[in-house]
């Protein structure tokens, strides 16, 4: 066993884990941030993204001691300190950029590193960014929207 220490949404955590424990593992089964989704167990789902020291990180790829240290930012870290829905978590609900809800969190957590990184992308820039990401239900054009409106871009620009 050993003992890892990082912060997560903004607090100091710790736990005990094994060599082979995932991120995701640490977060969801140690810390209780059940909105980190496990998919696919095999990085292609896209559902466990968080972020690593500002990065957008499949948790599934990455074992718990390897964040000894970071800053990690979970779904349940993206919400306004008041509580309240960010501008991104708003414009997927304002622009249906969800069905069943379970790729959305990391739909989410990637939306926000692009927009970090790429401040006004394009449908295109858009679309490639979240090629890592699956979602089963929608067929990713309101999420595409949601993404432009979350950049404050005119949501028309997206093609029908």
């Amino acid at each position: 066993m050993t003992k890892v220490s990082m912060t997560v949404n903004g607090k100091p955590v710790s736990g005990e884990v094994e060599g082979r424990t995932l991120l995701v593992q640490f977060l969801r089964e140690g810390q209780g941030l059940t909105g980190t989704h496990v998919g696919c167990d095999t990085s292609q789902c896209g559902a466990c993204v968080v972020h690593v020291d500002g990065k957008a990180v499949k948790s599934c790829t990455i074992f718990a001691a390897e964040a000894e240290g970071a800053e990690v930012t979970t779904i349940e870290g993206m919400a306004n300190p008041d509580g309240s829905l960010s501008t991104i978590q708003q414009a997927f609900q304002d622009h249906h950029g969800l069905q069943c809800g379970f790729c959305t969190p990391g739909m989410v957590m990637s939306a926000a590193a692009l927009l970090a990184e790429n401040p006004k992308p394009t449908e295109a820039e858009i679309r490639d960014y979240l090629e890592g990401n699956i979602c089963r239900c929608t067929g990713y054009h309101n999420i595409v929207k949601a993404i432009l409106a979350a950049s404050g871009q005119d949501v028309a620009v997206a093609a029908e």
